[in-house]
């Protein structure tokens, strides 16, 4: 269970790893408790965790923080990390679905609107047979209240799952993960955000080719641009000063929890 080492982007801590790694150490937490939790690291995220210290400790106190845009996996390989990957939120889900049948992994889904988590639950279910999906919940579009949060943990406690996936926006999911995985009576707590939307099919994904050449941003700018716009046109271009900057001794980004973080290098 020990975490990879991190590399330092804008002050936030990105798990040198690959998506096959990921997916081992995820397995691994088949029978643990409160293990800890995993983020999913995007540029657009770790340029808005520069400017919000509570998103930024969220990230770096993670088990993981795993690097889910192209622009990580190329600044790692810069860093020295030769083996990074993407570790795209969507593929990690089906990728610990599909190895942890064998070993009896257990599941449950947090976050999607009305119905989503069930029908979620069932096209994996399709996928992947003999799957064990022990509970969803869809949470309200806001902050839980002490009764509904007490109702969660009582359905956790009794599901016993070694993996809460959790698809809320971000940065609700990490905080939410930061701030109640020592409370909850599971293994593992995983933000995959759109991987709810994606796998139940709501929401269509950009094709591979885009995927991998860094400009899955342009297609869902494309397809919801008056949510998207301020987060692809606004903190992108941000994101690429700020990481030149860094690159180039400019301007240091201190990581602001070294104690939490394994291997931890560069500033």
């Amino acid at each position: 269970m020990n975490p990879p080492v991190r590399f330092n982007v804008l002050g936030t801590g990105v798990s040198a790893l690959s998506l096959e790694q990921a997916r081992d150490l995820v397995l691994s937490a088949r029978g643990g408790k409160q293990l800890g939790y995993v983020c999913h690291a995007t540029a657009y995220g770790v340029n808005a965790a520069c400017t919000d210290p509570a998103f930024r400790e969220a990230l770096n106190r993670s088990w993981l923080t795993h690097p889910d845009g192209m622009p990580l996996v190329w600044l790692g390989r810069w860093h020295g990390h030769r083996q990074i990957t993407r570790v795209y939120g969507p593929d990690l889900l089906l990728a610990v679905c599909d190895a942890g049948r064998a070993g009896g992994l257990r599941h449950f889904l947090y976050g999607g609107g009305t119905g989503v988590a069930e029908l979620l639950k069932a096209k994996l279910i399709e996928r992947f047979p003999g799957l064990t999906i022990v509970g969803t919940d869809a949470p309200p579009f806001r902050e839980l209240t002490p009764d509904e949060f007490a109702k969660l943990q009582a359905a956790i406690a009794a599901a016993q799952p070694d993996i809460v996936w959790v698809g809320l926006s971000s940065p609700k999911q990490e905080r939410f993960m930061a701030e109640h995985w020592k409370s909850l009576d599971a293994g593992v707590l995983i933000g995959v955000g759109a991987a709810f939307d994606f796998h139940s099919g709501r929401v269509g994904q950009a094709p591979l080719w885009m995927q991998r050449r860094g400009l899955e941003w342009f297609f869902r700018l494309c397809t919801e641009p008056r949510r998207l716009w301020p987060r692809y046109l606004v903190h992108n271009p941000l994101f690429v000063l700020r990481t030149l900057a860094q690159s180039t001794g400019l301007k240091k980004y201190p990581l602001d929890w070294p104690q939490k973080i394994t291997g931890a290098s560069g500033e």
